[in-house]
């Protein structure tokens, strides 16, 4: 049985809207958002984002209100059922990520371990 890959990762409708307003401000629109994860930050591992005109050979494409999410497989293997939020307050704005896989994670969020 095939998973769609809504299930690999999913975004919610905060972050498509933030995603496109970037990219228009940007005023290109190949663009699409990249995550993938780095080591370091307080806990062991980061989550990066970053805007990005390529795919790779690997990469997996999340397609979902005509925004496009890349993520490459080892970063999916760290993320898997995971869904991406984009959050606005008093402490400020950023992507948020909800990941089932994430055994510990920082304070402010934006590193983890497993």
């Amino acid at each position: 049985m095939t998973k769609s890959k809504k299930e690999y990762l999913s975004f919610t409708d905060s972050a498509t809207k933030k995603i496109k307003n970037l990219i228009k401000e940007k005023q290109n629109n190949n663009l699409k958002l990249r995550i993938y994860i780095s080591g370091g930050g307080c806990s062991g591992f980061q989550y990066q984002f970053i805007f990005d005109e390529r795919v790779n050979k690997n990469d997996i494409v999340i397609n979902q209100s005509n925004v496009s999410l890349v993520i490459d497989p080892i970063s999916l293997q760290y993320l898997y059922g995971g869904k991406i939020d984009y959050l606005e307050n008093l402490e400020g704005s950023k992507f948020i990520v909800s990941n089932p896989n994430a055994k510990n994670t920082c304070g402010c969020g934006a590193s983890f371990n497993i």
